[in-house]
């Protein structure tokens, strides 16, 4: 099985890595549009759990017809990162121009993990402006392990330093084109349901919640200090049918439990009622090269799309 490997000349992306990005999924997820979708003149497209925002970007660059955008996250922290790009992008320039050069500055790998404890610790310090709050993201996700978001129990950012030895920090002409994509966006900051004081008569809306665990060493959940149990995701699918009952077109992902147990049906029989569609990424969020490689995962929706449904996306 083949990992799915987009290809597309759209120059906007993440600004972030982040667990469970969706690049490796956005052909399999434009292939799943709804087949309505493409002779819609005005569609409203939104994203309760945006993270990194792969998606986001790519179908705004691919698709004209969409004509309002709504993104939404529980992290203030990454809420802070979109407004900052989208309102102040020349500041954030600016001030990530100045941290990378102090972080480069500094020759010895031990004078550059204090710098990075010294930023996180003001990171996990609280109130800061948007723009400060920003560059702090951006700079620990350049300069952290694995490029990796996790709070604990206090709501506090503890990835360790990273050691890697030139990061870029600053992509200039990455933000520019972020903020440009995110003028067409309205962008919201608490709890997915907020998100149903947007509909309009033709709304695709894409779930990408954290990930239901698939083995007890998986159990990352932590994006911020809410944990996204098991009660969470059965209130998610009965949001997610009350917004396919207001007649929305909805498009959810999560992980395949029956990846490593064929008995873990639970998301199976939590969704049975709607399309599940089994699709193959590859992740590269694990330290172990090994867990690296194409692993299953869900998609599901309620509606048909131009597809034929065995349609094979491994």
């Amino acid at each position: 099985m083949n990992s799915i490997h987009p290809i597309h000349p759209y120059k906007a992306k993440p600004f972030l890595k982040w667990a469970g990005g969706k690049t490796q999924l956005l052909a399999a997820i434009d292939g799943l549009l709804p087949a309505s979708f493409h002779e819609q003149t005005t569609v409203t497209y939104i994203e309760p759990f945006v993270g990194g925002g792969a998606v986001l970007f790519y179908l705004l660059q691919k698709y004209p017809n969409i004509s309002k955008a709504i993104i939404n996250d529980i992290n203030p922290h990454l809420i802070h990162a979109y407004q900052a790009i989208k309102n102040h992008s020349d500041e954030l320039i600016l001030c990530l121009s100045q941290i990378q050069s102090s972080y480069r500055a500094l020759s010895e790998v031990e004078a550059q993990k204090k710098f990075f404890l010294e930023i996180r610790e003001r990171f996990n310090a609280i109130p800061r402006s948007c723009i400060e709050d920003a560059t702090y993201m951006i700079f620990l996700n350049r300069t952290c392990f694995n490029g990796l978001y996790r709070e604990n129990s206090k709501g506090e950012f503890n990835v360790s330093f990273g050691k890697y030895l030139n990061p870029t920090i600053l992509d200039e002409s990455l933000i520019r084109m972020d903020s440009e994509i995110l003028q067409r966006v309205e962008i919201l900051n608490g709890d997915f349901s907020q998100i149903e004081s947007h509909l309009s008569d033709y709304t695709f809306i894409y779930f990408d919640p954290p990930y239901r665990p698939i083995t007890s060493s998986a159990a990352f959940t932590a994006y911020n200090k809410g944990n996204f149990n098991d009660k969470e995701q059965v209130r998610l699918k009965e949001f997610y049918t009350k917004m396919s009952d207001n007649g929305c077109y909805v498009l959810l992902s999560n992980s395949d439990g029956r990846a490593s147990d064929p008995d873990n049906t639970y998301l199976d029989e939590l969704y049975k009622e709607f399309i599940i569609q089994r699709v193959f990424a590859k992740r590269s969020i694990s330290c172990a090269g090994s867990k690296r490689g194409p692993i299953p995962e869900l998609l599901i929706r309620n509606y048909q799309t131009c597809q034929s449904e065995d349609y094979n996306f491994s």
